[in-house]
This record gives structure tokens, C-alpha cells and sequence, in this order.
């Protein structure tokens, strides 16, 4: 019932918010904020995906830094 109530609820945000940017665009001058919205949006989206990346890559390389500590350790020469 609780995911009942979101989903009709979540609906009718997304039909308010396709009738509000319907109405802006038909506004003097609201295609070009619509066109910026989207391209906000657009640009939202990439930069989400490279900060998803730049995740990836941050746990490969402590992966990796602890793979040189115990390999310098492991050669490290010993002094009499």
C-alpha cells in the first residue's frame, strides 16, 4: 500500500512538472529555459557518471598502494 501511495504520488509530481515546463515553453522567451533546463540536466547526468568513475578508480588505486607497501616491505633489505 506504502509503494501504492509513492508511485501515485511520484506520478502526479511528474504530471505536474510536464505541465509546468509545458507552460513555460509556451511563455515569451521559455523555449530558451526550457532548452537550458534540459541542458542542465544533460550535463548533471555526465558529470554523475564521471564522478561514478573517478570511484572506481580511487578504489583501484588504494588497491594497488597497498600492493606496493607490502611488496616494498617484502623487499625491503635488512641491515646487520
Amino acid at each position: 500500500m506504502a509503494d501504492e501511495k509513492r508511485t501515485d504520488l511520484l506520478g502526479k509530481l511528474a504530471e505536474l512538472s510536464e505541465e509546468a515546463m509545458h507552460r513555460l515553453q509556451e511563455a515569451p522567451g521559455g523555449d530558451r529555459v526550457v532548452g537550458t533546463i534540459t541542458s542542465l540536466r544533460d550535463r548533471v547526468d555526465e558529470l554523475q557518471r564521471r564522478v561514478r568513475g573517478l570511484d572506481e578508480l580511487e578504489s583501484r588505486l588504494t588497491a594497488l598502494e597497498k600492493k606496493v607497501d607490502k611488496l616494498a616491505r617484502r623487499s625491503a633489505p635488512t641491515k646487520p
